[in-house]
């Protein structure tokens, strides 16, 4: 079977529109959650958000692309212009029908769906265009990042809620492994939204105060926004062209609760069987990881179960240091998994573990060996787990190169 290495990355989050400000963030224990200005939020109690300041725009964006671009396409187009220029590849390009997309997305362009939606209750101008349309949907920047880099192979646009980005990482691996592609630029995107931000507010699921994921006095999580991609590449293309790998993606495990619309299974049966199943494809044993970079949102329930499938799958290793990263750029949906992967990939590469930031007093139906502070290690094999809605779970075993 070919083995899968990511040769680029890109993220844009709250802490910055780079990589580097997102490990800076981390290496600070710092959260980059704050006040919420994109849209009118009212009198709710929650009033803050892990929000994305200036997207810089990629020069290798025409200005039709630019005109019909959604915050979620551009965010994309951010984060996939920082790891293209990474991995190289634009003075070797892939064949074109060997080169994949595969971006996830929760919401797509809703943002500008519901200011078209408001223009048009408010008696204003819609002067309406094809490319609005265009952009409302969840497979737009899978479209406009494959325009970007000139890849006319496989394209896949997964819409799994939170794990949107990590099930897009899965099939980008598989893609490859299969001889399907050579290359896949895979990831996710999500911008702040009216529709997630009042949907998690009727739930009940978020906190006034920026999250804490796994702390006793949780009160629930905080949204961000952002977009996380990594290019990944065949052992032999890299090879080929003297590509220098960053991480292995060495296992990919999937599974579907089917049991509730929110809820995770009251057994974690799903969660477990994306952790063993990541673990089984890597050839990896609970001993070998170093790592878990954890879902944690800062619900109640999210955070128990995923404690609870942890233990279960460690066994007597349970002293595995375990960390949710939230705290410090919020929850960014579909492009939660994909940025979790390349932060869990780049505290490999520079030797540190992430710290939960926000945990002051963990809670003891979530006994885990959390990391309190960031500090030195060796990382040789870490997971990162994403759970979504309806009960979607991938977790992903990266390797160190």
């Amino acid at each position: 079977m070919r083995r899968v290495y990511i040769t680029g990355m890109g993220a844009i989050t709250a802490a910055g529109p780079d990589v580097a400000s997102l490990m800076k963030a981390l290496r600070e224990n710092r959260s980059c959650i704050g006040p919420l200005d994109l849209f009118p939020t009212g009198d709710t109690p929650v009033q803050i958000a892990g929000q994305v300041g200036d997207i810089p725009a990629p020069e290798t964006l025409d200005r039709k692309d630019l005109q019909r671009a959604s915050r979620s396409d551009l965010l994309a187009a951010a984060a996939t212009a920082e790891a293209f220029a990474e991995s190289g590849l634009a003075a070797a390009p892939p064949d074109p029908a060997r080169f994949g997309v595969a971006i996830g997305s929760s919401t797509g362009g809703m943002l500008e769906t519901e200011s078209y939606y408001e223009s048009y209750h408010s008696g204003l101008p819609l002067n309406p265009h094809r490319r609005t349309l265009l952009s409302a949907t969840v497979g737009a920047s899978a479209d406009l990042v494959a325009s970007m880099v000139g890849a006319q192979g496989r394209r896949l646009a997964p819409s799994t809620a939170c794990s949107s980005s990590a099930l897009a990482i899965a099939m980008g691996k598989l893609w490859i492994e299969s001889d399907a592609a050579d290359v896949v630029v895979a990831g996710g995107t999500d911008a702040l939204c009216r529709m997630t931000f009042s949907g998690f507010q009727s739930l009940r699921a978020m906190s006034p105060e920026p999250c804490r994921p796994f702390d006793l006095n949780r009160q629930g999580l905080s949204l961000g926004e952002g977009a996380g991609i990594v290019i990944l590449e065949s052992e032999s293309h890299a090879a080929k062209r003297g590509a220098l790998p960053l991480a292995r993606v060495a296992g990919a495990g999937m599974s579907c609760d089917a049991t509730h619309p929110t809820a995770p299974h009251e057994e974690s049966r799903g969660a477990i069987a994306a952790l063993s199943g990541a673990l089984e494809d890597a050839g990896l044993v609970p001993g070998d990881i170093d790592y878990i970079n954890a879902h944690g949102t800062g619900t109640p329930q999210n955070d128990a179960a995923e404690a609870r499938a942890i233990r279960r799958v460690l066994g007597d290793t349970g002293d595995c240091p375990v960390s949710s990263t939230k705290g410090v750029f919020g929850h960014l949906l579909g492009a939660a998994g994909s940025v979790e992967a390349i932060l869990s990939s780049r505290a490999m590469i520079e030797g540190f573990l992430p710290p939960q930031v926000g945990l002051l007093d963990p809670d003891p139906e979530c006994l885990l060996s959390f990391v309190r502070e960031p500090r030195p290690a060796v990382l040789e094999t870490v997971v990162s787990n994403s759970y979504g809605f309806g009960g979607n779970n991938v977790s992903l075993a990266l390797i160190r190169t």
